[in-house]
């Protein structure tokens, strides 16, 4: 029997070593922007071409390499963090396992550019699918730039995997924030397609935040400090009247890393106990201080997860800490000492009886509860006498026969229009048929009708577009105003018009004829969630995700009475649109019920 394994090609292990490291271009993004940092750098620029499938480039300030540096960069497993298996346990650098460089380099065309501050010359290498095409030296400034052209060349199956454009540049923008918010004295400059998304100036965490996130910003974080043997906690939460709906600006960081945890989420949450709203979430930006060697931060591939030597201490310490600051920068509930003393019963009556003197009552003889009325009748005299005869017509019918009010509930029974439909617990409306009832969901079905509506005007006719007398400036993150203005064509279509756009604020000119002007931060917000979240997923349309975001926010909600008419014309509405039994989002719209089923409800 011949033997039948054997060792890989290292091109072979390399793109096996990709399909780890490299899962979209968020991943080189990541895996760049560290390798930056770790290099000492003072400046990072990012430069990115249609959502860094055709470009990433990464240039920074740092030591740069030399010549045999970088050439073994790109080798397996070759790494200058580590040096044996002790130092996995006490990490202070971002990346460590020395695959990053080659797995990238397998697929991708890479060319590397690099200079130590003492060097009078650089060193230039460009590979293409982990081989070496050429390598020489230049003149170049100090520090490394790095570009990755056309990422996953040689894997088709993995690049047609990847999402849009918007949804690909949100996934990096994501991964920008967290290196930038994790090192706010460095400076950091986005570029996407030649325009400037985010220059961020060294400063403190506060100012990084605020260019982050917008100004908007500065007046709802509460600052977090709390120092002890085992951990220091830095940072800032979000006061409970800006919490959201959706989990969004959520930071937990770790020696200055960024990770996910939702056990200290939990922590958070917890300190914010009867402050929030049911289904709200907290925003915070937590750094947290840890000796290096109390957590392992090799369980993870993507390193954003971490084991902790203590951490039940670590949840206390910081739901504690949490709940500190918002008492004292009096954002929750505490107890007030400095209450009126004068509200507290007498020292003297404490323990006594009640028997005293009596307290005397005073009436006002000429008091008239009519005087206000009969000074009414006289500048209303009209009014008056039709309020008089409606006064004295609910006494008229006291002598009226049991047969006489029959006969006049019958003729006014005759008269009155059959009702259709009822609304039931301002949740339902309930339609009779021929074969039974329809139970209809109000708001399902009301956004089936919208998002259809939706649909027809964006695609197939041109939406009518309302003006507003005057244009409505709303302000932005830097990255909500690139995601905005990648889709600005498609909301133009659908009616809205757009005036100026700066790097935190649009402003809008005109809106479709179905929105109301209040309701424009609303959909734009509830829009840029829905793209964030990918919905929908490998059939992404930017008209079908606006009609569904749309027609989600503007829908009739559980809770609003409807008047007869609004619930006929709901029924009318939706059984006349193409896909009337389900909502945009595949819930059931209505339920019929037949004689026969409710029949049996009572028979079983």
């Amino acid at each position: 029997m011949s033997d039948i394994i054997q060792l890989l090609p290292d091109h072979v292990a390399n793109q096996i070593a990709a399909g780890e490291v490299v899962q979209r271009p968020a991943s080189v993004v990541k895996e760049l922007l560290e390798n930056a940092i770790d290099a000492g750098a003072t400046n990072i620029k990012l430069l990115l071409k249609d959502a860094g499938k055709t470009l990433i480039q990464v240039i920074d300030d740092g030591k740069g390499m030399s010549t045999t540096d970088a050439r073994m960069s790109f080798e397996r497993h070759a790494t200058s963090k580590i040096q044996k298996a002790e130092d996995l346990f006490n990490l202070s650098t971002k990346g460590f396992r020395g695959e990053a460089l080659a797995s990238i380099a397998a697929i991708a065309h890479v060319e590397l550019k690099t200079k130590p501050v003492n060097e009078e010359l650089g060193t230039s290498i460009k590979i293409e699918g982990s081989k070496i095409i050429s390598q020489d030296f230049i003149s170049t400034g100090a520090g490394t730039s790095l570009a990755v052209k056309n990422l996953f060349y040689n894997i088709p199956a993995r690049r047609n995997f990847l999402k849009s454009d918007t949804v690909e540049t949100r996934h990096i923008i994501d991964e920008f924030q967290r290196v930038a918010l994790a090192h706010a004295d460095i400076s950091f400059l986005l570029h996407h397609n030649n325009n400037e998304v985010y220059h961020l100036k060294a400063g403190n965490l506060r100012q990084r935040i605020v260019a982050v996130f917008g100004t908007k910003m500065n007046e709802k974080l509460v600052p977090i400090d709390e120092k002890t043997d085992i951990v220091t906690i830095q940072g800032f939460v979000a006061k409970p009247e800006f919490s959201k709906r959706k989990r969004g600006e959520q930071f937990f960081f770790v020696n200055d890393r960024f990770i996910k945890s939702s056990y200290l989420n939990h922590a958070v949450v917890n300190a914010f106990d009867g402050l929030l709203e049911q289904g709200a979430h907290p925003s915070y930006f937590l750094y947290l201080t840890v000796p290096a060697n109390t957590i392992d931060i090799n369980i993870h591939p993507t390193k954003t997860e971490i084991k902790f030597d203590n951490e039940k201490a670590l949840y206390a310490m910081l739901r504690a800490t949490v709940k500190h600051s918002l008492g004292q920068y009096n954002v929750a509930p505490v107890l007030d000492f400095n209450r009126d003393a004068g509200l507290d019963t007498p020292y003297h009556f404490k323990g006594g009886s009640t028997s005293g003197s009596v307290p005397k009552i005073s009436v006002d003889p000429d008091f008239n509860p009519f005087k206000e009325e009969q000074q009414k009748a006289i500048s209303f005299p009209f009014k008056r006498e039709k309020e008089t005869q409606s006064w004295e017509s609910l006494y008229t019918s006291v002598n009226t026969t049991d047969a006489q009010q029959n006969e006049s509930l019958f003729e006014h029974q005759q008269e009155e229009k059959t009702q259709k439909t009822f609304q039931i617990q301002r949740k339902y409306v309930l339609s009779l048929i021929k074969s039974g009832v329809v139970l209809i969901n109000q708001s399902l079905a009301h956004q089936r009708v919208l998002y259809e509506e939706f649909l027809e005007s964006i695609t197939i006719r041109e939406a009518n577009s309302q003006q507003l007398l005057f244009p409505v400036k709303i302000s932005f993150s830097s990255a909500e105003i690139e995601m905005i203005y990648t889709i600005k064509t498609e909301l133009e279509n659908a009616g809205f018009s757009f005036d100026q756009f700066t790097k935190d604020s649009v402003t809008i000119k005109g809106i479709p004829v179905s929105v109301t002007e209040s309701k424009i931060t609303i959909i734009l917000e509830a829009l840029l969630n829905d793209i964030n979240l990918e919905v929908p997923d490998a059939s992404f349309s930017h008209f079908d995700v606006m009609a569904k975001s749309f027609a989600k926010t503007l829908s009739i909600k559980t809770g609003t009475l409807l008047s007869e008419k609004e619930q006929e014309s709901l029924v009318n509405n939706l059984f006349s649109c193409k896909e009337p039994t389900i909502s945009p989002f595949g819930k059931a719209t209505f339920k019929t019920l037949t004689l026969n089923q409710i029949d049996n409800l009572f028979n079983s």
